[in-house]
């Protein structure tokens, strides 16, 4: 019995992905937009912490958020609320956006005036890590409640991050969560990760993380 033929094609999607994600990188450098893919697990924290991030920065720059989730426009009505230019994704069923999905949000977002626009990517720490989606740089939240073994357990996404948010630090006293374990164990998938512990419900650490964007911002814009 003739054996039954495999053909791999991973490569080859992650390939013209790629290709795609950096040909978006090179036209939001010459607009000078800054793009960040915010990624984390449903329930950290993700739609506060950007109500927190916009208050603290929407002085300063022009921000557009796309809301990415299976269905529902929850989301976008929340950050809608806080006045920054917001829409909704809705991704057919998919756990993750790739470069085209959101170079077709960010074309129903327009950027015309924009200078950072957020991606509020599908809320798990699996897929979303796995495509490059044409963001300048990837954050991550990671909750308290979650634990601190979390890097370990799923490596590609603290590998990818350029900064991890550790939030929810209020409950830190009511779970078995030790930062520097958590700190450590970042650094054994990425040592170049920057960790900012924060609460976006108090907004204790907000202006730290902040400070992060408005640097990261400034740098893409002023190296075009």
């Amino acid at each position: 019995m003739d054996k039954v033929k495999v053909l791999e094609i991973k490569q080859s999607v992650f390939a013209s992905n790629d290709r795609q994600a950096e040909e978006m990188r090179r036209q939001l450098k010459e607009k000078g937009v800054f793009l960040l893919n915010l990624m984390s697990s449903p329930g950290s924290g993700k739609t506060t912490t950007l109500r927190r991030t916009i208050e603290a920065l929407k002085g300063e720059m022009r921000i557009g958020v796309m809301e990415a989730d299976i269905d529902s426009d929850v989301d976008a009505r929340a950050i809608a609320e806080t006045g920054a230019k917001s829409i909704q994704l809705h991704t057919g069923g998919m756990c993750h956006l790739d470069a085209d999905m959101t170079r077709q949000g960010l074309e129903g977002l327009g950027l015309e005036d924009v200078d950072l626009a957020i991606l509020e990517n599908v809320g798990n720490l699996v897929c979303p890590a796995e495509f490059d989606t044409g963001a300048v740089k990837n954050a991550m939240i990671l909750s308290v409640p979650e634990g601190d073994d979390k890097p370990l357990k799923y490596p590609l996404m603290f590998t990818v991050c350029d900064v991890v948010l550790v939030n929810k630090i209020d409950v830190m006293p009511y779970f078995d969560f030790d930062m520097e374990k958590c700190r450590e164990n970042i650094r054994m998938r990425n040592p170049n990760a920057k960790v900012i512990p924060i609460c976006a419900r108090t907004g204790e650490g907000v202006d730290a993380w902040a400070d992060w964007l408005r640097t990261e911002v400034a740098a893409w814009k002023n190296n075009r």
